[in-house]
């Protein structure tokens, strides 16, 4: 029995990291450990709104995760996929990034 493709599936996650912002705040999530938008805001240099904004939209293509402890919420890669996709892009290995 042959494997299928979903094809639908992979378009998703590639347009939802076309956008430039959302692509670094996925890098950065991955390389710095950095999981709540506190520390995204610092290492990244954009606002609470903009990060949570893109946040929305990766937690709906399924490229994110979250977690709420708190009034915090933590986000972490939804996937190893998303870590190669990712890793592949920047020329580094998945392995060094924290998932």
């Amino acid at each position: 029995m042959e494997n299928r493709i979903d094809y639908t599936a992979k378009a998703s996650l590639l347009k939802a990291l076309s956008n430039p912002v959302r692509l670094q705040i996925v890098h950065s999530l991955l390389r710095s450990g950095c999981h709540n938008v506190s520390c995204m805001e610092q290492n990244t240099g954009m606002s609470q709104s903009c990060i949570s904004q893109h946040l929305q939209k990766l937690r709906a293509a399924g490229v994110v995760t979250a977690r709420r402890s708190g009034n915090e919420v933590y986000y972490s890669a939804a996937s190893p996929e998303v870590a190669a996709l990712v890793a592949s892009l920047f020329g580094e290995e998945a392995g060094s990034y924290v998932l």
